[in-house]
């Protein structure tokens, strides 16, 4: 596979998957009258955030890819698992702590890709910081919805 197709297929992974996973869970009445944390940001912002993250991520994992860094890909495909678990659990299952158990798991499997490019690859280190925050900050949204309505 040429390099460019190579990263094709991990921005259809990201990008397509998070869509297809992200189209199928919304939020729905359920979240709308669970009691939020004053921090809860708007739901016009996830779209576009989650976007721009899974083309960084499709970057980061890519390049891992190319230069064969296999610890760093498991750390990648773990991560992609989770992240696609915890729409359905959240939003779908209505499962609170259950998905917070698996966003402390993905968080974990982001310092572990962190861990393994750090050194080797500044590109795919700093594009999944963005990623890393961002999964930060939904932990603690999710762990604060967790104690509001639990």
């Amino acid at each position: 596979m040429s390099r460019w197709g190579s990263l094709l297929v991990f921005l259809v992974i990201s990008v397509g998957g998070g869509f297809l996973i992200g189209s199928g869970n919304t939020p729905d009445d359920w979240y709308r009258h669970l009691q939020k944390p004053w921090f809860n940001p708007p739901d016009w912002i996830f779209a576009p955030a989650w976007t721009v993250i899974y083309v960084l991520v499709a970057i980061a994992g890519w390049r891992a890819f190319r230069v064969g860094n296999r610890r760093a890909m498991v750390a990648w495909g773990v991560q992609m698992a989770l992240n696609f678990l915890w729409s359905p659990l959240f939003f779908s299952a209505h499962a609170i702590l259950p998905a917070l158990v698996v966003i402390v798991g993905l968080f974990v499997a982001i310092a572990a890709f962190l861990a393994r490019v750090a050194s080797s690859d500044r590109i795919a280190f700093w594009c999944f910081v963005p990623y890393a925050m961002w999964v930060a900050y939904a932990t603690l949204l999710n762990f604060a919805i967790w104690r509001l309505n639990g």
